[in-house]
């Protein structure tokens, strides 16, 4: 599972203008008309695909029910995969 709250660098209790202000500074910083970089449009996809689904409330309430089932019914895995999406976003 995708932690997309990590894909936007905000907490999971972050207000929709947070969402909002940190999907703009992301999408900035990753089209890839601004940014050369080879992994800049990927980066960017999943930037918006993490805006399109916090900024629909429906689908964020399922997101976060989805995060609570999976930490609490595979508690390693879940830890794996989002110290592994820290890491890589600390190292970037």
């Amino acid at each position: 599972m995708k932690d997309y709250y990590a894909v936007l660098g905000v907490e999971s209790n972050a207000s929709f203008g947070a969402i909002k202000n940190a999907y703009r500074k992301k999408a900035s910083e990753f089209h890839p008309d601004r940014n050369s970089s080879p992994d800049a449009p990927s980066q960017f996809r999943q930037v918006q695909e993490a805006y399109d689904l916090l900024a629909d409330e429906i689908r964020r309430n399922e997101y976060d029910e989805n995060r609570r089932r999976s930490l609490l019914e595979n508690p390693l895995e879940t830890a794996q995969q989002i110290w592994t999406t820290y890491i890589n976003k600390v190292l970037q």
